[in-house]
């Protein structure tokens, strides 16, 4: 790393097993990388990783627990008691056409670190404990979701607008490919906080394109969505787009 950015870069010797410095490694950690402010009375935004039902098989109806919803808080704070709102939410077919509904639910409980707590903030990963029915929340069915409060959560997007910035080579292919140019009709692999879906190019001009959404994402115009292509039967990232109104 001699002449790199890293040249001076502080090195801590570690022992994870025998938990041997690990308190040196976060405090220099907490020195050489300075910690973001932030705002407690920002609008919270959770973003759901996973979604799961943590009763066991044969679990008496009366003694059934609510669906848990897994994954890390971005802005702000949640506390046990607060009214939430789930969006893009759960799915409904109606009259031939797909749409989504938010729902709404109570914190009953939080959990981060192996621990219950009475809120959290930012950092690290959480669990949202509520009284959802576990068989909606089941199989990480509300992964790429955003928790904030009732409407509060941001806007919808079947469709997207983004100003695109492409890189000059293909990231993860052992070649070394240059990026082509996006193409109408081809689908690309968007992601945005925590969510996954696959675009197909409606429209295109220079560094602009539409695409049109299979699965709906939940996220503020100006939010950031990595762009991936279809390479050798694998998602390969080829750039970035910005949401725009």
């Amino acid at each position: 790393i001699k002449g790199s950015a890293y040249e001076n870069a502080p090195i801590v010797p570690i022992s994870a097993q025998a938990r041997v410095n690990i308190d040196v490694l976060i405090k220099t950690i907490a020195d050489t990388i300075p910690v973001p402010e932030r705002n407690p009375d920002a609008i919270p935004i959770f973003l759901v990783a996973r979604s799961f039902d943590i009763n066991r098989p044969g679990t008496e109806p009366l003694k059934l627990q609510g669906g848990v919803l897994g994954g890390a808080l971005k802005q702000g704070m949640l506390k046990v008691g607060d009214e939430i709102e789930i969006s893009p939410g759960i799915r409904h077919d109606r009259q031939g056409k797909t749409v989504w509904e938010k729902i709404n639910a109570r914190i009953v409980g939080l959990k981060t670190g192996g621990e219950s707590v009475a809120e959290i903030s930012q950092g690290g990963s959480a669990g949202i404990l509520t009284k959802l029915d576990p068989s909606i929340v089941k199989s990480d069915a509300f992964s790429g979701a955003i928790v904030s409060y009732k409407d509060k959560t941001p806007p919808v997007w079947y469709e997207l607008a983004l100003e695109t910035k492409l890189l000059d080579r293909v990231v993860g292919s052992k070649d070394k490919l240059v990026v082509e140019p996006l193409k109408k009709g081809e689908p690309l692999m968007l992601n945005v906080n925590s969510a996954a879906t696959v675009g197909l190019v409606q429209e295109l001009s220079k560094n602009k394109i539409t695409v049109k959404l299979k699965l709906p994402v939940c996220a503020d115009v100006g939010a950031r969505v990595t762009i991936s292509r279809n390479l050798g039967q694998r998602w390969r990232l080829i750039g970035y787009g910005v949401i725009q109104e």
